[in-house]
């Protein structure tokens, strides 16, 4: 009977470290291999209990075209990106408070306003969460584009 306490406190441990968010970068990718761009979206988890996570968006392209930048972080099950290919060989990054226009042929990735985005533009994917909490790629063929809940 002394050892079921222990072993009950080593249960519960175990059960609550299951439970946590790992603040290891979660990398998810997609390549357009004619285009020579590879787009990447880490997510790194900034909570161990609750959807908390700092989003990073890589370009790789075109004549080693190599940039980084901080996207909204994820203060609530907001992590899903949609990836939109937009005219003149631009893609966007949609997220559910921000927008981003990537432009390989020049190397740069800004912020833009929801309004000043085209509207002609095509869904290629999103980065998000699979049904096992994972941070993945889906292309357009494999999910369909999700509206962003309004909260």
């Amino acid at each position: 009977m002394i050892w079921a306490y222990p072993v009950r406190c080593l249960v519960g441990l175990l059960l609550l470290l299951a439970a946590c968010n790992s603040d290891v970068p979660v990398p998810a990718s997609v390549e357009f291999s004619a285009d020579q761009v590879r787009l990447t979206i880490t997510r790194t988890a900034t909570n161990p209990f609750l959807s908390r996570h700092d989003l990073r968006l890589t370009l790789l392209g075109p004549g080693g075209c190599s940039i980084e930048v901080a996207l909204f972080p994820n203060t609530g099950y907001a992590s899903r990106r949609n990836l939109y290919q937009a005219g003149a060989g631009l893609l966007y990054v949609v997220g559910q408070f921000d927008a981003r226009v990537i432009d390989p042929l020049h190397c740069t990735i800004t912020l833009a306003e929801f309004r000043t985005l085209d509207r002609y533009v095509t869904f290629i994917g999103s980065f998000d969460e699979n049904e096992q909490e994972r941070w993945t790629y889906f292309p357009a063929n494999q999910r369909p584009e999700l509206p962003f809940e309004k909260r």
